[in-house]
């Protein structure tokens, strides 16, 4: 099991979890959950449910991957298997991606 914390401009969103290959799960911080002026991370990760599961990395956070000729670069210099994209996130989105959201390895 792995862990990464969600953030949204620097404060805690919530908690990804990749269980296996096949399961995951998004669960709003409890903080972040209850207060209402606080957005959802996502559009597909609405804050009407605290915790969210799917079969396969949320589109959201596999979109903040890079592609192409940056990926190949990621994972070579990051010694990452090209098909750990859970790996990739934890390891390229902790700080300087596009928008709101950056997701650090949780410890």
């Amino acid at each position: 099991m792995r862990q990464g914390a969600v953030f949204y401009n620097g404060k805690l969103a919530g908690l990804l979890t990749e269980n296996s290959r096949n399961d995951y799960v998004f669960r709003y911080d409890d903080l972040y959950f209850n207060d209402d002026s606080m957005p959802a991370v996502s559009l597909t990760l609405p804050k009407k449910q605290q915790e969210i599961h799917s079969q396969y990395l949320f589109p959201f956070f596999y979109n903040m991957l890079a592609e192409g000729v940056n990926k190949n670069l990621q994972i070579r210099q990051l010694k990452i298997d090209e098909e750990d994209a859970f790996g990739l996130l934890l390891a390229t989105a902790g700080a300087d991606t596009i928008g709101a959201i950056t997701v650090k390895p949780a410890h």
